[in-house]
């Protein structure tokens, strides 16, 4: 009887836990899982967005394929504002990428992004988890035929090349054009960052900026440039930056970074990104982006203003 009363009072137990745990999990993301390359191991998503054991938010980069310019945005933009985050009150992040291991360590390389703690890079080859979460998957993404000519299914290729006419993500042109453009009103300093370490490893065009014998940048040519020189976002900075990411990231290693036929066929070649930002003591989103098109990722200047909004929230 005794033995009979222990076991239900261990089942009782293992249930209560088991309920606290769904309860504290990020719902969007219940059930999505990804491999971490550092260790191999099998990450809840739901979990690790919620997870208490850390100091500070969760964050996850719900990145695209190795090859793909938001996705090598992602990483430049989070290799220049990761201790920025982490002021901020961020205490982990999570960066996934819909590839496989060795592709996701060679765009680290590239674009000098650290693999170590407090980023861990998480892989997702078909894209579930992005699809999950909501992202954007582009144009006609499910569609065999268009527009009634083609019969047969058409190629993924296809439809990307529709997505840069803004075909199911409407922001791609926008975004493009403003990177041309520049900005008289917000900074964004990852720009300079981002073409020093193209520079340094000799990538093209390498003329934007003078380093100096350490490295640093002593001269960016675009400031000399007459009036806007002075702008936060500079004309044509953008635009020389994915340049060099486009000619010597991109197509140089395309075979290295690009996906697989099974991930094609999942549609991870249109599939756009986002983030997300948790605050585990509540389980409440602190910051959440789905990206409108290609070119289009998180502003993290914004992800920034909103951090810093709800630190000075939590102390009042």
């Amino acid at each position: 009887m005794a033995r009979l009363f222990t076991s239900a009072a261990a089942l009782v137990a293992v249930s209560a836990a088991c309920s606290i745990s769904s309860a504290n999990a990020f719902a969007p993301l219940s059930g999505a899982t990804a491999t971490s390359v550092s260790t191999g191991a099998n990450v809840d998503l739901s979990n690790f967005l919620s997870d208490k054991s850390g100091s500070g938010y969760n964050m996850l980069v719900v990145g695209t394929y190795a090859a793909d310019f938001n996705a090598i945005e992602y990483a430049q933009r989070l290799r220049y504002y990761l201790p920025k985050l982490q002021e901020a009150g961020v205490g982990k992040v999570g960066f996934l990428l819909n590839c496989e291991a060795d592709a996701a360590k060679a765009m680290c390389d590239y674009t000098d992004l650290s693999m170590t703690s407090p980023v861990d890079i998480l892989i997702d080859p078909l894209g579930e988890v992005g699809r999950q979460f909501g992202v954007g998957r582009g144009w006609k993404p499910d569609d065999e035929e268009l527009f009634g000519v083609f019969t047969k299914k058409v190629s993924p290729y296809i439809k990307l090349f529709g997505m840069l006419f803004g075909l199911g993500a409407w922001a791609t042109l926008p975004a493009v054009i403003g990177g041309y453009l520049g900005n008289p009103f917000t900074p964004q300093p990852w720009i300079e960052d981002a073409l020093a370490v193209g520079q340094k490893k000799g990538r093209w065009p390498d003329t934007a900026l003078e380093l100096d014998e350490e490295g640093n940048v002593a001269v960016n040519k675009f400031s000399e440039l007459p009036v806007v020189g002075d702008w936060p976002r500079r004309p044509l900075e953008l635009a020389t930056l994915r340049l060099q990411n486009m000619v010597d990231i991109s197509i140089k290693n395309w075979d290295e970074l690009a996906p697989k036929r099974d991930a094609l066929d999942a549609g991870v070649l249109t599939q756009l990104g986002g983030l997300v930002i948790v605050d585990p003591s509540n389980d409440q989103v602190v910051c959440e982006w789905k990206d409108p098109g290609i070119c289009a990722v998180a502003n993290f200047e914004d992800v920034l203003e909103k951090l810093t909004k709800k630190g000075g929230e939590d102390e009042e």
